[in-house]
């Protein structure tokens, strides 16, 4: 007992110091590492796609095929829409830009009349036109960068699903019939996968929810913003108030306030109903981050792996806590990660 005592903190340097190595590395390796984490969650998400097809009695190859087969049809279509989009929401940019600025002095030289003492310059640095439309040009630049990879993608998640039927057997192989590694990593896939078709489903529904209402209201690009609302959906609370400000910007510019303020309140009836009625009866409450955690999470892996990494890393940190529940050893860890 007293001769394991001194190695401890000596342990926990070691840990930390190749906690520092490991991220060094993945922030260093991001263009490589990006499309592999993508074609992981992709693949865990097919999964169900192809074993509903196995059952179905369709061959294995042929499946493989199918399933490859509707992931290329929609990529196609999601870059032939975002390519199209981008370009034209870049070239009406600066037009939106313009126009928030003047609106800007506009509301600076009214609050003045109202006895609000505030200049032009101090409203417009409050209010941000460039930062607040340029947090969707990050989002789409990276989502471009990561579309410029698809073929790597699209082969590595068919390698992927290949391999999955013959993993178990190569685990009990390498670590023995009576190992529970098997156990730890099917609970480990399950949740994962759960976890991750769940929040889909849910990001699916808001977006179009979203999209509908925005272009019955009439707000420029609605199909954009309910694109932008589906991903940002995988970054709860934080995600949906980044997802309505440059639609709600846009319909302020475009509308007027009348309208913003029925585009805001399209996104907190849509963001409140699915997150906070829907999301948890479909999932439950065992999967949960405390919000902290969550807050902590998006800049961590923002940071790590740029824009996408911020998309992703509700769904790597919940893989994190997962592999954590599933030893009674990190339990701990995990309860403190959750809510």
């Amino acid at each position: 007992m007293n001769a394991s005592s001194p190695r401890t903190p000596a342990n926990a340097i070691l840990v930390a110091a190749a906690a520092v190595i490991v991220i060094a590395g993945m922030k260093s390796a991001a263009s490589l590492l990006i499309p592999f984490l993508l074609s992981v969650f992709i693949a865990v998400l097919s999964a169900p796609i192809m074993g509903w097809l196995r059952r179905k009695g369709i061959p294995e190859f042929l499946a493989l095929i199918l399933v490859l087969a509707g992931f290329m049809l929609t990529g196609v279509l999601l870059v032939t829409f975002v390519g199209s989009t981008i370009n034209a929401f870049y070239q009406d940019l600066p037009t939106y830009e313009s126009k928030l600025t003047a609106l800007t002095a506009e509301t600076a030289d009214r609050l003045r009349t109202y006895g609000v003492d505030i200049s032009r310059e101090a409203l417009a640095e409050m209010v941000n036109p460039a930062a607040a439309m340029g947090m969707v040009r990050n989002v789409f630049n990276g989502l471009s960068s990561v579309l410029a990879n698809t073929f790597l993608i699209l082969f590595t998640v068919a390698f992927m699903l290949l391999e999955a039927s013959s993993l178990p057997a190569k685990l009990k192989r390498t670590l023995g019939e009576q190992t529970q590694a098997l156990e730890h990593f099917g609970r480990f896939s399950h949740l994962v996968q759960r976890y991750l078709v769940m929040k889909t489903i849910v990001s699916l529904f808001t977006g179009v929810s979203i999209g509908i209402a925005l272009a019955i209201i009439g707000v420029d690009y609605a199909i954009m913003w309910a694109l932008v609302a589906f991903l940002l959906n995988y970054i709860p609370t934080i995600g949906s108030i980044i997802a309505a400000v440059p639609a709600v910007l846009v319909a302020l510019i475009q509308l007027g306030p009348g309208e913003a303020l029925i585009t805001a309140i399209v996104y907190l009836a849509a963001n409140t109903f699915y997150g906070n009625i829907v999301e948890p009866k479909m999932m439950g409450q065992t999967l949960g981050l405390s919000t902290l955690v969550v807050f902590l999470s998006l800049v961590f892996w923002g940071w790590v792996l740029g824009p996408v990494g911020m998309l992703l890393s509700i769904p790597l940190t919940m893989v994190v806590k997962i592999a954590l529940e599933t030893r009674d050893s990190t339990r701990w860890i995990a309860v403190l990660l959750g809510n």
